[in-house]
This record gives structure tokens, sequence and C-alpha cells, in this order.
């Protein structure tokens, strides 16, 4: 969104808002008045301080009701507690996603080889074809949000579609896909967790290892704690061990104390054994575990709430005395 902002004609400012509980978003957009509102999603992210995800979109709902009718709600097509949120404002709705009936939409949504997502961008003015630099099928929803506020703001299709094909990350450890000289690559995603992102993250590791694994490659999950679930912590860390296994991800490394467990648990009932999942009590136990059984080829995942500080594995992982490492 940033290098979308940068390339229109006129500079607005873009804001954050965020809640860990209600009336929290409609404080901060009564200080500073929107005149388009965005809503993402509606996760499982701080579901164990909201109670319920009918709470979270409760509390995310009250940025679309404080713009005014000369503005723009933009809205999530693709997510029904999103595309709900339309009856709460009296400003215009445009929606963005997957659905047909969306007003800014992706179609054709593919992989590349190493992972990155390619779609055709429609938009009320045209079509025109887009290729991220980011990793993960996660992130065209993210990119056809920025197109929608960039349509709203007057760029052309071509302009948006060139923006969003260039633009990179701009924050540390968030999909951090960094190729060692040997051959391994470690995709450092150690910023933050949610039960959402974690199954992302997962999906677009078992797409990047696809072309290695011919070759012998392998696919490392290294992951830690999803923090703040509340009485869906069990539930949900069993999920995402369980996926990991329908992914065929070659090695689970589970970090940490009892959520970790739980990851493991999840992975073994789904199927796993022997050495393909594990748990072990703390990063540098994770490390010197990948170290003794890394290979040239292999993909390595890690991925946890920044809490538990889990970028530690991934950056022991990227110290090397051969060379410089080459970031993608």
């Amino acid at each position: 969104l940033t290098a979308l902002r940068a390339t229109a004609e006129t500079r607005h400012l873009v804001l954050e808002m965020g809640a860990r509980g209600i009336g929290h978003i409609h404080y901060l957009a009564d200080l500073t008045p929107p005149r388009i509102g965005l809503v993402l999603n509606v996760g499982s992210a701080h579901i164990g301080e909201f109670g319920s995800r009918e709470a979270i979109a409760r509390a995310k709902g009250e940025l679309v009701e404080v713009l005014p009718e000369d503005g723009a709600a933009i809205l999530n097509a693709d997510d029904p507690l999103v595309r709900a949120m339309a009856s709460r404002t009296k400003a215009r709705v445009l929606l963005f996603g997957e659905a047909p009936d969306a007003d800014v939409r992706g179609e054709n949504v593919r992989l590349t080889d190493d992972g990155r997502p390619a779609f055709a961008l429609h938009t009320p003015t045209g079509c025109s074809d887009v290729t991220l630099r980011l990793y993960g099928e996660h992130h065209v929803s993210n990119a056809l949000a920025a197109a929608a506020v960039a349509h709203e703001l007057g760029m052309s299709v071509t302009e948006i579609a060139d923006a969003l094909s260039g633009a990179g990350t701009l924050s540390r450890w968030r999909m951090e896909v960094t190729e060692r000289p040997d051959g391994v690559t470690v995709v450092n995603d150690a910023y933050n967790a949610n039960p959402e992102s974690m199954k992302a993250a997962l999906r677009a590791l078992a797409a990047m290892g696809k072309a290695r694994q011919a070759a012998g490659g392998r696919t490392w999950a290294v992951l830690g704690q999803m923090a703040e679930l509340g009485d869906a912590s069990l539930a949900e860390h069993d999920a995402v061990g369980r996926l990991a296994v329908r992914l065929n991800v070659s090695k689970l490394v589970a970090v940490g104390g009892q959520e970790a467990s739980w990851l493991q648990l999840g992975a073994y009932n789904e199927g796993s054994w022997g050495e393909e999942s594990v748990h072990v009590s703390d990063a540098q136990a994770a490390v010197d575990l990948l170290r003794s059984e890394l290979r040239p080829g292999d993909v390595v995942l890690v991925k946890a709430s920044r809490s538990v500080g889990l970028e530690k594995v991934a950056l022991a992982l990227l110290e090397t005395t051969e060379g410089e490492v080459a970031v993608r």
C-alpha cells in the first residue's frame, strides 16, 4: 500500500488501527477521522482477548461506522464477517477479493515455481496481470486490498499492477526468504503468528518445496506458540500440526513449552511418526538439530508469535563463514 501511495499524484496519510477490546478503534477513529476505511479480514488473532470472532468483527466494524457519507468502506468480499459490515456504514462500499461480485478482484490465482503469487487484476477500469515479489498465496488478498484503495484514489489498473508487481517487504521477519551458499533456503516469518497466518505460511512452504523435492530437497516447519488464543489454543495448535502432515511437510520441529507440544501431538495424531515431527525445548535445541540435519535443497520455515522470539533460529541458521548469503 505504501508503494502504491507513493505513485499517486496526491499524498495520503495511511494509518493502521488496532484493538484489544470493543471501542478501541472507535476511539482512534475519533482522533484521526478517516475518509477511506479498509477492513482486511476477521481472523482468530487475539481471540483470547475478545472471546469470539463475532466480537472481533464487532470491534473491527467500528472503523466503517465512523466513515462520512462521501467516504469509502473497502471490504473483503471473501470474508462473510467483513462483507456484512456493509450494513454498518453510510459510506460507499467497495468490495475486493476473489468473489465474482467483487469490484476489485483477482482471477486465475496461481503460484510460480518458487512460490510467488500471480493473478489477473480486474478493476472497474480494466484488467492487468500481476506477479508479486512476495511469497505465498495469502498475499493475494492483501494485494487486492491495496489495489482497491489505489483504485479509490484514482490510479489506473496498469499503474496499480506495476506497483504491486514491484513492491517488496518493508519490515523484517515477515516471509523473509534467504538462500544460503550451500543451497539451503531459510524463510524467516517469525515476526508474529496466528492460526490463519500459520496455515498460510505452511501452504507457502509446501509450494516452495515442490520444485526441490525431485532433487531430494525437504521442507522443514520450525514452529512455536501462537499466543492469546484463550480456550481455543489447544484446538488451534493441534490443527496446525495436522495441516503440516496433510501438506506433506517433511519435518516438523515444535519449539517451546506446552503449546508447542500440542503442535507436535497434532502432527502425530494425523499420521506423523518417527522423526518426521519432534518437540524440542528451546531455540538453541532447534538450531542444534537443524545444523546437524539440513542439506542442500532444503527449505526451512521459522514461525511463531512475537513473544517467542523464534527469529533467533533463522538468524543462527544464516550465520556463515563461506560468504555472503543471497536475499531473494
